[in-house]
């Protein structure tokens, strides 16, 4: 709970006034603009409200990659953490490649106590035996950079190996998500020339994959929506438990012919040697590194490594549970200090809105389903779990069903929409956010027909949520996190390839207001808009001053 104090006081705007009702944020995740044509699906679909909205004379668009939340150039696309960190805080604060990048060129990643722990647990001699100790990495493997990147995993493995560590296994998730939908391959042909030039010039050094999956598939649930998820990847990575393969390369050929199936949804395996023995099971004093830099996906496998009292699944239900030397490259969650050890401190973002608003007294809601839950509270909170005062803060998680998206485009848009219209029809709320997830979710599958289907869904309860702004007399604000549904497809030489990642797309920001014509604001000439200049327009609509270090607002008194 937040302790009132000077520096989270609002002061009362001079002119522009809170509305007679609520105000109500509603992020569409995925949803940016990008040209009309067959791959936008967002233009594709009949979106009669969004089309009135975002043409309206109180529109206009918002930066929500590279530079502008935080990540290290304008080629890096946005994603949903740094996205509702910047709507959430106002300001722009380094992420986690950015700061990951600068502690890995400066070195100070490897001058750590956390790294020279790592480094000393995978050089003891095992009590069993005369042999050392194994060193393992595990994260998300492609040159994404929104959960991870490759060049990351290349400098941790060359790093140990100069300083002395001989067994290095990688367990790798697939991505096919972030980047290509079938790219696995060429990651795993990038990171086996990487492997084989450390054993080869390093007498001694076994370095090798030794199991993995995709990413949709096993170790990377969040927000407790899947642990059995969970338990397959651990399962595959800590015990060699999955289908045998002699390589990671033959585990995606032979799955590739098994199904259509994209690298994220492939289940899991483990690399075995010629007696049919796993390769890389883990031992007790072994070190693991989780190499994601991002928190959300890396917080429940965290957990299992390092958490005594688990009771989600059985650790040991195979093999004794394994005491691991086990580190993060960050800290996923800084309020449940998960992990206990990292190697990289992460973005510390004080003073978010959501804390000047309690401090004010505002009672507010956040609503969503499971997938995008943590969206409107961890991160808009500034990577914060729990309420910041539960006195005056609603939060509603509506569980979300354990299919891939495309097979229910409507995910549960229609549910969220109803619970936000009953709390905003109570009149104890006065603001609230929302964040629908299927333009990302269903968009992240591939499929257009269904992402389509999906905007369909979100404009007509767009149509809902207006009819009851405007009942109640209060201010509906539109926007999104990053893009993803508006390019679906990419086309070569007339063959079309899905496009499953987020785009550098701009992003919409619109405003309803149901004083319509006597709305007291216009928009505001700013310089580069962007989504962390979201926060201080809220709160002029509230009718406070935004604090002076946020980002400006997008409104101005007419």
């Amino acid at each position: 709970m937040t302790t009132p104090s000077e520096d989270l006081t609002l002061e009362s705007h001079p002119t522009l006034s809170a509305p007679e009702g609520p105000l109500l944020l509603v992020i569409a995740d995925g949803v940016g603009i990008a040209p009309d044509g067959p791959s936008n699906a967002v233009t594709e679909a009949a979106t009669p409200v969004l089309d009135a909205l975002t043409s309206s004379t109180h529109a206009t668009q918002l930066a929500a990659h590279g530079l502008a939340v935080g990540l290290p150039t304008d080629d890096d696309m946005g994603n949903s953490e740094v996205g509702h960190n910047a709507l959430g805080a106002g300001r722009v604060f380094d992420q986690g490649a950015k700061l990951v990048n600068a502690a890995m060129a400066s070195r100070r990643i490897f001058e750590s106590p956390v790294w020279k722990q790592a480094i000393d647990a995978a050089k003891s001699e095992s009590a069993n035996s005369d042999a050392p100790r194994t060193m393992h990495f595990l994260g998300l493997h492609s040159d994404g950079n929104v959960h991870s990147h490759n060049d990351h995993l290349y400098q941790l493995l060359e790093q140990a190996v100069i300083e002395g560590v001989t067994n290095l296994r990688v367990h790798i998730l697939h991505d096919g998500r972030d980047v290509a939908a079938r790219s696995a391959l060429n990651y795993i042909a990038q990171t086996e020339q990487v492997l084989t030039k450390l054993n080869d010039h390093h007498p001694g050094v076994d370095a090798r994959i030794a199991s993995g999956g995709g990413r949709m598939a096993i170790t990377m649930d969040r927000y407790d929506a899947d642990w059995p998820m969970v338990e397959r990847g651990y399962n595959a990575h800590t015990h060699g438990i999955g289908r045998p393969f002699a390589s990671a390369a033959e585990a995606v050929e032979t799955m590739y012919a098994e199904s259509d199936s994209g690298d994220q949804y492939l289940g899991e395996f483990v690399v075995v040697d010629e007696a049919g023995d796993p390769i890389g099971t883990m031992s007790d004093g072994d070190a693991l590194i989780m190499f994601n830099f991002r928190g959300d996906r890396a917080i429940e496998i965290s957990r299992a490594y390092e958490d005594a009292e688990l009771t989600e699944f059985d650790r040991g239900a195979h093999r004794p549970h394994p005491e691991v030397f086990y580190a993060g490259m960050l800290q996923y969650d800084g309020d449940a200090f998960v992990p206990k050890q990292y190697l990289v401190d992460p973005p510390d973002i004080d003073r978010t809105l959501g804390e000047f608003l309690c401090n004010e007294g505002i009672t507010s809601f956040a609503i969503s389903e499971t997938q995008k839950f943590g969206h409107v509270t961890y991160f808009w909170n500034g990577n914060k779990s729990g309420f910041i005062d539960e006195s005056l803060e609603t939060y509603v998680e509506i569980p979300s069903d354990n299919v891939e998206f495309n097979t229910t485009p409507a995910m549960k848009v229609r549910e969220i929409t109803d619970a936000t219209i009953e709390m905003l029809r109570s009149g104890d709320f006065q603001f609230g956010r929302l964040n629908f997830p299927s333009g990302d979710m269903v968009g992240h599958t591939g499929d257009l027909d269904a992402t389509v289907e999906a905007m369909t869904i979100i404009d007509e309860c767009l149509a809902e949520l207006i009819t009851v702004i405007d009942e109640l007399g209060g201010v509906l604000v539109f926007t999104a996190d990053h893009g993803n549904a508006d390019i679906m497809y990419t086309e070569t030489d007339g063959v079309r390839s899905p496009k499953t990642s987020h785009t550098l797309s701009p992003v919409a920001l619109a405003i309803h207001d149901a004083r319509g014509a006597n709305t007291p604001y216009a928009m505001a000439s700013v310089d580069s808009p962007g989504l962390a200049n979201v926060a201080a327009t809220l709160a002029n609509l509230l009718g406070f001053e935004a604090p002076a270090d946020y980002e400006p607002s997008l409104i101005t008194p007419r």
